[in-house]
């Protein structure tokens, strides 16, 4: 006879989901980011050569998460250092916050300098070396947290991990998604396919990638009136129309040069991505849900756990800051909601008409 063992039996009658509960947004300034930093860089060298820490949220409870689905690491390398190479199945985006240093990921290596910023795919082996004269510290962010959560995380930690397929994936290759059943069976567009389909997908290829500051900041407004834009996304192009910089996750570069007329009090706008804020130059304040928090250089910022109003405001000198948001896996799933004015429709983006005629966050663009 089957067991239930430990399985619960919820009545849901007469119910409708709940909406979720929100997590707080948080501010870690720049003194406790540089205290960790000096610690990391007292310890010994660690055995795989990772000197790192996880920035955990508080209501943070079963993984590691600066938010629900995202995790966040500090990395310290010294000089003449290197981490042993791994891979494993969550992405990365990589945030250079001082010094200099070379990404390994598979045979492609690159350099990365202060601000560039780098996206590192799932499964491919990687590491990271330090052959300058100085400290080279990154911010990681992953989507760690979420495949812990569906207890999907897989690690690969020896340094013969390889990418390259198998030659075994070859094998009998009569049965493939080119060849497999396809049967439509309603007039709406409802169909029947193999089970190649499911084991046989397209490949879009999917390089690591890099956005060196120099290239990114020349294309950003740097006084007023330049007639350049103050925010930009870092676009991987195997994201297609997740427009990501994984393909869970887009970072945006964004500027607001020094002497830009303040804003005046408004509204914000919120989505069900979540967006983490690190300010690297300026200083200003955000308004989170009614909750004014103030920023600076240095500091990172949780500025909207999901469907949380926010709006973001700047001090003279301007600012500079990178956004990283879970948004295009919320486009995957279909979750994506937003609402660009608290009195404007909630939409279904890439699965209804988005919002057009912005070119910011509430910023409407003029010709």
């Amino acid at each position: 006879m089957p067991q239930n063992h430990a399985v619960r039996i919820v009545d849901a009658s007469d119910t409708f989901p709940r909406n979720s509960e929100r997590w707080r947004p948080i501010r870690v300034s720049a003194e406790v980011i540089e205290a960790e930093i000096e610690r990391l860089s007292r310890i010994p060298a660690p055995h795989n050569g990772r000197r790192s820490l996880f920035i955990v949220h508080p209501e943070s409870k079963e993984v590691s998460g600066f938010a629900p689905g995202v995790q966040i690491a500090i990395n310290v390398l010294l000089p003449g250092e290197r981490t042993e190479g791994f891979r494993y199945n969550a992405s990365q985006v990589e945030l250079c916050i001082r010094g200099r240093g070379t990404v390994h990921v598979d045979n492609q290596t690159t350099v990365m300098d202060q601000f560039d910023v780098a996206a590192i795919p799932s499964m491919r082996r990687h590491w990271h070396s330090n052959d300058g004269d100085t400290a080279w510290v990154r911010l990681s962010y992953s989507n760690a947290p979420l495949l812990q959560r569906l207890g999907a995380l897989y690690v690969e930690e020896s340094e013969a991990a390889s990418s390259a397929p198998s030659d075994d994936l070859f094998v009998a290759a009569t049965y493939t998604s080119d060849s497999a059943p396809e049967i439509a069976v309603s007039p709406e567009g409802a169909r029947l396919r193999g089970y190649e389909f499911l084991t046989d997908i397209p490949v879009v290829e999917n390089r690591a990638l890099f956005w060196p500051w120099k290239s990114v900041s020349a294309s950003l407004a740097s006084e007023p009136g330049d007639g350049k834009r103050n925010i930009m996304l870092l676009y991987n192009p195997a994201t297609e129309r997740r427009n990501g910089t994984t393909h869970s996750f887009f970072a945006t570069m964004s500027r607001v040069p020094p002497g830009l007329p303040p804003r005046g009090p408004r509204r914000g706008h919120r989505h069900s991505s979540v967006a983490i804020n690190y300010h690297f130059e300026g200083s200003g304040w955000s308004e989170v849900d009614g909750e004014k928090i103030e920023w600076s250089a240095g500091d990172l910022l949780l500025s909207a756990p999901g469907w949380s109003e926010h709006a973001h405001f700047f001090n003279p000198e301007g600012a500079s800051v990178l956004t990283v948001q879970d948004h295009p896996l919320h486009i995957g799933m279909e979750s994506l909601i937003w609402q660009e004015r608290i009195d404007g429709p909630i939409l279904t983006l890439g699965s209804q008409p988005g919002q057009k005629g912005y070119v910011g966050p509430r910023a409407v663009g003029t010709t």
